[in-house]
């Protein structure tokens, strides 16, 4: 045995910072959906058992619909989503998720058990609680 201390993912995600939307609601509808949860990431739910969870973060919405102009009352979030999206189990150890992270150029990643969303991990847990944790 190692002696290694072991902090996994699921021990340093925060499980209310998105929501889960459909993916024909608007970008406007979603803005007021993370403002009334205090969220900033947006699961798209899949449509079925064959589908892929998507994603959409606050950058999407600032590079796909704000700096192009666009009216967020017509543009549907499939339209701007990223799917498949990278998720994470939550019993992975956070050295490896880290690694994942920098492999793929990831900031967060949503965690999903049983294909189900129940949280999400950025550089942010890794750090402040995953490192720390793990030398404490």
């Amino acid at each position: 045995m190692s002696g290694k201390r072991v902090i996994r993912v699921e021990d340093v995600m925060k499980r209310k910072q998105f929501i889960e939307m459909d993916g024909l609601m608007t970008v406007q509808d979603a803005l007021q959906a993370l403002q009334e949860k205090d969220a900033n990431v947006l699961i798209v739910a899949k449509r079925d058992d064959d589908d892929e969870f998507g994603l959409v973060l606050l950058s999407d919405i600032t590079k796909q619909v704000l700096a192009q102009d666009r009216a967020p009352e017509r543009v549907n979030i499939y339209e701007i989503m990223s799917k498949p999206m990278v998720s994470v189990h939550p019993r992975m150890d956070v050295r490896y998720c880290a690694r994942l992270f920098d492999k793929f150029g990831l900031s967060l990643a949503p965690v999903i058990d049983e294909d189900k969303v129940i949280g999400i991990v950025g550089h942010t847990e890794l750090v402040k609680q995953g490192l720390m944790e793990i030398h404490q």
